[in-house]
């Protein structure tokens, strides 16, 4: 193959941002001015959101081995040390180990396995270390001083390592603090009985209802934050993103339906019908379909309401045609959907740095 017949697609201008070859922003100039030089849309309209567990086979094969590896390290650390001595050893296994399969390799299942890994030592330690410190007295206190540690432990692996899964462990120990701050034991005791509708209403549950809502508001201002410094959704920013739209969907879906749904009767089908909407025209506009995803099992609900359906033998297979032809044709008609509602709406703060959706602009 000579020269003239070598063509660069946008997968290999990602990979080679990946690979740190070139900018991410130099990868998005680049992709725009060949879209513009082939007469296309200037900034594409993505079709799906960045998602990658493994490239291959081969990478299961390194995850299985570094599972294996880590577990046999540890189990070697138990006969000879502390429990800090042996989430030291994991720690230190795990980092070494992102240095060359993170850093030179750019494997992703095995540095996903390595960033666990890294979180549970580092949470192990930090637990340690606080559970000897005063702080141990109160409750509450300690928990939110053990996230605050943990997001920066997970800050530094993200600033070194550059890994995106990193951001849903640093969510994890995020969560912690809005637990520390605003929930109590009896909170948790509430869940473990199985009175979720407790759990997550804010017109009946303590103060861990209200901490959930604004973790996942927290959450999605830094999805979006991370979302609109790669619009094009090239590089680990929109991975990032991903993740940490991952943590906020769930909080947010489940506090605000949850709320909506236990006022009860019509009424409360009614609101759980209009804050499912609303959770899909945000879904659209931010084009992120992990908040619909976390929205089914309401969506069961308002439909079987919605049909009065009883108890006969064709309730459930009715339920289901029904249920996976409303995602089904979000799914397919996701684009059109957004590109609707965004020409729609009024221009509003950092629309312009949201995914493309016109191909026009």
């Amino acid at each position: 193959m000579n020269g003239a017949d070598t063509k660069l697609t946008d997968d290999d201008l990602r990979a080679a941002a990946a690979a740190g070859i070139i900018t991410e922003a130099q990868a998005a100039r680049l992709i725009h001015l060949g879209h513009e030089r082939a007469g296309r849309l200037a900034r594409r309209l993505p079709d799906d959101e960045p998602f990658e567990l493994f490239r291959g086979f081969a990478e299961i094969f390194v995850s299985v081995g570094l599972i294996l590896l880590l577990s046999g390290a540890i189990a070697f650390a138990a006969l000879l040390g502390s429990g800090v001595g042996i989430a030291a050893v994991m720690g230190a296994l795990c980092w070494f180990g992102a240095l060359y399969f993170t850093r030179k390799r750019r494997m992703a299942l095995p540095s996903i396995v390595l960033a666990v890994g890294y979180a549970m030592a580092a949470a192990t330690i930090i637990g340690f270390a606080l559970s000897e410190s005063p702080l141990a007295r109160g409750e509450g206190v300690i928990v939110v001083v053990f996230g605050l540690l943990g997001i920066g432990a997970m800050a530094i692996y993200y600033r070194v390592f550059r890994v995106p899964f990193a951001m849903f462990l640093a969510g994890l120990f995020g969560l912690a603090v809005v637990f520390g701050l605003t929930g109590t034991m009896t909170d948790v005791q509430i869940g473990l009985m199985g009175d979720w509708n407790r759990f997550f209403d804010l017109r009946r549950g303590g103060g861990l209802a209200i901490g959930t809502l604004v973790f996942g508001l927290l959450a999605l201002a830094a999805g979006l934050w991370f979302d609109m410094r790669d619009p094009h959704r090239i590089g680990r920013m929109a991975r990032s993103a991903f993740w940490l739209h991952l943590l906020a969907a769930p909080a947010l879906v489940n506090t605000v339906a949850m709320t909506a749904y236990n006022t009860g009767g019509g009424a409360g089908m009614m609101l759980t019908a209009a804050a499912l909407v609303a959770i899909t025209v945000l879904a659209l506009i931010i084009d992120r379909r992990s908040f619909l995803t976390a929205g089914l099992g309401y969506l069961a609900f308002v439909v079987a309401w919605a049909m009065q359906l009883g108890q006969s033998d064709l309730s459930w297979p009715v339920l289901l045609l029904v249920l996976g032809g409303i995602v089904t044709a979000l799914g397919t008609f996701w684009i059109g959907l957004r590109v609707a509602l965004m020409r729609a709406l009024p221009d509003f703060p950092g629309k312009d740095r949201l995914p493309p959706y016109d191909v026009n602009r």
